[in-house]
């Protein structure tokens, strides 16, 4: 599947198209230009085992902040007939999605995978404590983002939907327009408007949220507590906590993509090479000779 640039100011669905790679806790994958998918790191729940997936144009990583009761996950793909495939941990029934069909775009959040359908609605599974899971009422969607414990959306008209906990204003998002694309984090969440610029809510202490200053962005990810983005020529920016080196991405160069972890980022380039930057101690960075779709 070619990697295309987000759209700008465009009601069609655009999220599926940069998610060619993916970023969990401990693990990442990537779809590669065959549309199998590579996968490396922990593997403690299956969240690995992608062996014989085919077809795949899309990615998603369950993701969890580092905290010592966490680390289990799961792994969801998208097939190019609109149907999804999942491994990995399922206690919450978050990998029961094989009867999900016409999807175009796949997240992954704790204990959750949320699926967005060409027709603008959005499927949910796993758990549903917190509402993270509440978006069966939801309607003309064009992007979606599930974080730890909240879910985000973008509607046609270029508002956004929220559901979940709120506790630091994750979900505080009613008054944002002029959106085309959402990332959402931890306890924060990013909106890419159709002029390059960048908006954030939430939890901002370690200063994920400082993105008033971007201009000329083309697709943002949050991770668990830092944020990081795409410009249009290519580079990549990135703010918040970096104690393991997960924003040291200011060299990267022909960027189209990027994903953010828990503490560790990805960024999949022009020509289909694959960068990593931050916590590597459980094999989750070891993405040398992936091949991914060229631009």
């Amino acid at each position: 599947m070619p990697v295309a640039q987000p759209a700008r100011a465009d009601s069609s669905v655009h999220r599926g198209a940069t998610a060619a790679i993916a970023c969990g806790r401990r693990h990442s994958l990537a779809v590669l230009a065959d549309g199998a998918v590579a996968a490396t790191g922990a593997n403690n729940a299956g969240e690995c085992a992608v062996l014989g997936w085919r077809d795949v144009v899309a990615v998603a990583a369950g993701n969890v902040h580092p905290a010592r009761n966490t680390g289990r996950s799961h792994s969801l793909g998208l097939r190019a007939d609109g149907t999804v495939l999942a491994t990995g941990w399922d206690d919450d029934d978050q990998c029961q999605v094989a009867d999900w069909r016409d999807v175009v775009a796949v997240t992954a959040g704790w204990r959750r995978s949320i699926g967005l359908r060409s027709d603008g609605r959005v499927l949910a599974a796993g758990r549903t404590a917190d509402g993270a899971c509440d978006v069966a009422t939801w309607r003309d969607v064009t992007a979606v983002s599930a974080g730890d414990w909240h879910t985000v959306g973008v509607r046609a008209d270029g508002t956004a939907v929220a559901t979940g906990l709120n506790r630091f204003g994750a979900c505080s998002v009613q008054d944002w327009h002029d959106l085309v694309d959402i990332a959402a984090g931890y306890l924060h969440t990013v909106g890419l408007r159709a002029d390059g610029t960048v908006v954030a809510a939430g939890r901002g202490d370690a200063g994920a949220c400082e993105v008033s200053g971007w201009r000329d962005v083309v697709a943002v990810a949050a991770g668990s507590h830092h944020t990081v983005a795409v410009t249009a020529g290519g580079c990549v920016l990135a703010v918040g906590a970096n104690e393991h080196g997960q924003c040291e991405v200011s060299g990267w160069r022909d960027v189209v993509a990027v994903a953010a972890g828990a503490a560790h980022t990805l960024a999949l380039c022009a020509d289909g090479t694959v960068l990593s930057a931050g916590d590597g101690a459980r094999g989750q960075r070891d993405v040398d000779g992936w091949r991914g779709p060229s631009s």
